[in-house]
C-alpha cells in the first residue's frame, strides 16, 4: 500500500474532533481575564500568554505531524506556508496567508482575516497594551522550535486595536542542526 500523501487543511479540519467554537472562545476569554486579574500588569499577561502558547506549541506539533502527513519542509518559506494553510485550518478552522517576505527569506507575515479567539471581545481602555491573542505567537514559536527553527514571533496588526487584519511577523533567527541521540556506526 502506498503511503498517504499530505492532507489539506480542509480535509484535516473536517475529520478531527472539535469543541464548540463559542465554548472555546469563551474559555480562552476567561483565561485571559483571570490572568489580567492575577498579574495586574498587561505586559506580564502578554508574556504569560506567549509562554502558555509556547508550551502548547511544543506539544501540538506532534499532533500536527501525525494527522497531516506533511513531509519535511525544505525551507522556512515552505514551513510558513504549511503553518498558514494547514496548521491554522486544522486547529482554528481559518486559513491564513503568508506575505511580506524579506530578501533573505527569513522573515514574513502571517495574515488572518478571521480569528475565532476574538469573537465577543472588546478591549477596555485599561488593556490597550494587551496582545489578546499572544498565545498564537507562542504556539508558532514553540512548534517551530520543535522542528529545529529558532524564531521570533510578534504582532504587527490586531483587529482588536482597530487594524484591518491580524498580522503576525515570524522571523527565523537560526536553523538549529538536528542532533541524534545515537550513532549509526555503533
Amino acid at each position: 500500500m502506498a503511503p498517504a500523501g499530505p492532507r489539506s487543511g480542509d480535509a484535516i479540519f473536517s475529520s478531527v474532533e472539535r469543541v464548540n467554537a463559542e465554548l472555546f472562545t469563551l474559555t480562552y476569554g476567561a483565561i485571559v481575564r483571570q490572568l489580567l486579574t492575577d498579574l495586574e500588569e498587561v505586559e506580564e499577561v502578554n508574556k504569560q500568554l506567549d509562554l502558555m502558547g509556547y508550551n502548547i506549541g511544543i506539544r501540538l506539533v506532534d499532533e500536527f505531524l501525525a494527522k497531516s502527513n506533511v513531509s519535511r519542509c525544505v525551507d522556512f518559506k515552505e514551513t510558513a506556508e504549511v503553518i498558514a494553510k494547514v496548521g491554522f485550518k486544522m486547529f482554528l478552522g481559518v486559513t491564513a496567508s503568508v506575505m511580506n517576505w524579506d530578501a533573505d527569506g527569513t522573515c514574513c507575515s502571517i495574515i488572518m482575516e478571521d480569528n475565532p479567539l476574538v469573537d465577543f471581545v472588546e478591549l477596555p481602555d485599561t488593556c490597550q497594551g494587551l496582545y489578546y491573542c499572544n498565545i498564537l505567537s507562542g504556539v508558532i514559536r514553540g512548534a517551530l522550535e520543535m522542528v529545529s527553527m529558532k524564531t521570533e514571533v510578534t504582532w504587527v496588526r490586531d483587529m482588536l486595536r482597530g487594524d484591518d487584519a491580524f498580522e503576525l511577523q515570524v522571523k527565523l533567527l537560526k536553523q538549529v542542526p538536528e542532533e541524534y541521540p545515537y550513532k549509526d556506526d555503533e
